[in-house]
């Protein structure tokens, strides 16, 4: 398991507005890192994202967003 990229992944989850379904993100692969461009790949591949450059997320990536932000909200108070 490569946590590198897991966090990667997170990080890019954690971007998502959850109050709207209706906001999604755009990765530009001129102006993004390689590392966020790779997480999006695998956000697609996983089904949670419904773009391989970001787009909106799926029913289970809000649920996955929501539970990734969650953590990140515990693990920082």
């Amino acid at each position: 398991m490569d946590f590198n990229k897991i966090i990667e992944e997170i990080k890019l989850l954690n971007q998502f507005n959850l109050n709207s379904k209706l906001y999604g993100i755009k990765i530009h692969q001129s102006n993004a890192s390689p590392e966020t461009v790779n997480a999006a790949t695998r956000l697609y591949e996983k089904g949670l994202i419904d773009h391989i450059d970001g787009g909106y997320l799926t029913d289970l990536g809000v649920e996955t967003a929501e539970h990734a932000q969650i953590l990140l909200q515990i693990l920082k108070d």
